[in-house]
């Protein structure tokens, strides 16, 4: 099982959620749910956000359904910090590195004071800007279901999750603070990272970096996809699902 892209062959093409194969916390589109289950008939996949597993469900799980191919399908949410797979009947969690209950309060305390003291804590929100999810804790300036045109102009430069990360970064010197989202500061063990989650899948799956295509928006400096580059996958950047689904239909149907 395999896809060949630029004349290398693949066993598993590699994704970021928001934004890459859907627009940030919104269902898949028709045509890549279409398409998606086209790449797992022949080639294993992944998908690796800062998302929690809830995001995966209604965003991709739901809209693919039940199809003969899911076993081909392996989810890693937030960061990496948890893997998920069919197992048979269900989709079973392999391993979870949840943060202990001092790490998470101590994790949410700082976020919540820091985005406050910089002016960061927004009235106008939907739904919860500060989420346990058990191996991460989120920030999320607007709020977990802002509309994405909100999110897109909140902080277009990024200057101020910059500020935000920078700001729990310094009080939380044993816990890992990364920009996530377009609007969101994410808060894991220290050392997490998608490479995490990468990594962890080669060992599993006994994989190679040359045997795996990824697919994300953020593979810049900085970006919350970058890690996974910088482990020497080679890397497709995009710019929304349309970009992906343009890129990534080229890659199967050539």
């Amino acid at each position: 099982m395999s896809v060949t892209h630029n004349g290398k062959t693949y066993r598993l093409v590699m994704f970021d959620l928001d934004d890459t194969l859907a627009p940030s916390k919104t269902p898949m589109s028709d045509d890549m749910v279409s398409l998606f289950r086209e790449l797992l008939q022949g080639s294993l996949g992944c998908i690796i956000s800062g998302g929690q597993y809830g995001q995966f469900q209604s965003q991709v799980l739901d809209r693919l359904g039940d199809f003969p191919d899911r076993g081909n399908l392996h989810l890693m949410p937030t960061n990496g910090t948890r893997y998920i797979r069919w197992g048979g009947r269900s989709w079973d969690t392999v391993y979870a590195e949840d943060l202990s209950d001092d790490q998470k309060a101590r994790a949410m305390s700082v976020v919540e004071t820091g985005a406050r003291e910089l002016g960061l804590w927004e009235q106008q929100t939907w739904g919860p800007i500060l989420e346990d999810r058990g191996s991460q804790v989120t920030f999320s300036a607007l709020g977990q279901s802002a509309p994405v045109d909100e999110k897109a102009a909140w902080d277009p430069d990024g200057r101020k999750k910059e500020s935000l990360r920078a700001y729990a970064a310094d009080r939380l010197p044993d816990l890992e603070v990364r920009s996530g989202g377009s609007t969101s500061v994410d808060i894991t063990a220290k050392g997490i990272d998608k490479a995490f989650g990468a990594r962890r899948l080669m060992e599993i799956l006994d994989l190679g970096v040359d045997d795996i295509l990824f697919f994300g928006d953020r593979l810049d400096e900085g970006g919350n996809d970058r890690p996974i580059a910088d482990l020497g996958i080679d890397s497709i950047a995009v710019h929304g699902w349309e970009d992906t689904y343009a890129k990534l239909g080229a890659v199967i149907r050539g």
